[in-house]
């Protein structure tokens, strides 16, 4: 699998009525088997102020490369991509529940997602070998 990109976002109110302003939504493209594909993980924007709580994150952003500040929103469907290669079956996850997002910072390294963005941002792609982080 081949990492091309990754980003993240947060969702404004479409309408008034709406609570898009409640989630960031993060992405990650990739390159399986000639097949160039995108998954989508839109969660809950609360686990962005709790992240010191259930990741071994200290700080939000989590580095800066060049110009560019890396946050957690950018970082969570590259994570949750790296730690579960069967979500190359999905185009999109939905999580709410803290208890599901959890394992996925499980045995993450700063060191090593930063080694990893920063190649993607550099050189444009990244060979992952699934499942990255144990």
């Amino acid at each position: 699998m081949i990492i091309s990109n990754f980003a993240g976002y947060e969702l404004e109110k479409a309408q008034p009525n709406t609570s898009e302003d409640f989630f960031n939504r993060s992405e990650v493209t990739y390159t399986l088997d000639g097949v160039e594909k995108t998954l989508y993980v839109l969660y809950v924007r609360f686990f962005d102020e709790k992240l010191t709580e259930f990741t071994p994150f200290t700080e939000n952003p989590l580095f800066t490369l060049g110009e560019k500040e890396v946050t957690f929103k950018d970082v969570v469907a590259l994570i949750c991509l790296l730690k579960d290669p069967r979500l190359t079956e999905r185009k999109r996850i939905y999580i709410s529940e803290q208890d599901e997002f959890t394992p996925y910072f499980e045995n993450v390294s700063l060191e090593e997602l930063k080694g990893i963005a920063e190649q993607i941002l550099n050189i444009g792609t990244y060979e992952a070998k699934t499942p990255t982080f144990k």
